[in-house]
C-alpha cells in the first residue's frame, strides 16, 4: 500500500471528527511517512508496519470519543463514547449493544418516572387544595413537597447511575484497546 492511499483510507476511517483532529492525525502519519522516506524506507513497508488503516482509524475515533466524554460529561459526549465503544468490533456489538439497550431503557424508564412523579407533586400541591376539599390543605402542600422531593431524588439517582454506567463503558473501551493492541499489530512491526 502507498502512503497516499495509507492517508486516504485513514482520512475516509477518520469523518465525523472534528477537522482539526483529523488534520493533526493525519499530519501524525505523514511524519511517520517522512520519516521512514528520509531513513530509506519503501513506503509499502512504512504501511505494513503502522498496520490496517481502517482499524487504526476505528481505535483513534473510539479514543477520540473517550476524550471527549472525560472532558465535557454531557448526553451528547456520552452518547459518542458509547458509540464509540461499540464501533470497536462486530463481537463487541454483539454482547455489549444489547446490555446498553437494557440499560438505557431502564435509566429512560426511571427518568420518565421520576419527571411523572415530580409533576404530580406540583399538582397536588398547587391544585389539591381546590380540588380535594374534604384534606387538610397542608397535607396536600406537604405531600406535594414530599412527591416533588422523590421525584427530584429518583432523577438525580438516575443521573449519576447513568454517569457510572457511562464511566464502565468508557474503562472497557480502554481496557479493550490495550489489551486487543498488540493482537492486532503485524508481528515484528516497529512504527
Amino acid at each position: 500500500m502507498t502512503r497516499q492511499d495509507f492517508i486516504a483510507r485513514l482520512s475516509a476511517g477518520l469523518r465525523g471528527l472534528p477537522p482539526s483532529a483529523i488534520a493533526d492525525i493525519l499530519a501524525d502519519y505523514e511524519t511517520h511517512f517522512a520519516e521512514a522516506r528520509a531513513a530509506g524506507r519503501a513506503e509499502a513497508d512504512v504501511a505494513a508496519a503502522l498496520g490496517d488503516p481502517d482499524r487504526l482509524a476505528r481505535e483513534l475515533r473510539a479514543e477520540a470519543g473517550l476524550r471527549r466524554w472525560e472532558s465535557e460529561r454531557n448526553p451528547s459526549a456520552a452518547a459518542n463514547a458509547v458509540f464509540a465503544v461499540l464501533g470497536l468490533g462486530a463481537i463487541d456489538v454483539l454482547i455489549l449493544l444489547p446490555i446498553v439497550l437494557w440499560i438505557a431503557g431502564t435509566l429512560l424508564g426511571l427518568a420518565v418516572a421520576a419527571l411523572a412523579i415530580f409533576v404530580v407533586g406540583v399538582a397536588l400541591m398547587i391544585a389539591g387544595p381546590f380540588v380535594v376539599h374534604a384534606a387538610p390543605v397542608a397535607a396536600l402542600v406537604l405531600g406535594g413537597f414530599g412527591l416533588m422531593a422523590g421525584g427530584a431524588s429518583l432523577g438525580a439517582l438516575t443521573s449519576m447511575i447513568g454517569i457510572g454506567c457511562t464511566n464502565v463503558l468508557v474503562w472497557y473501551g480502554r481496557l479493550h484497546m490495550r489489551l486487543l493492541k498488540p493482537a492486532l499489530e503485524p508481528q515484528g512491526a516497529t512504527a
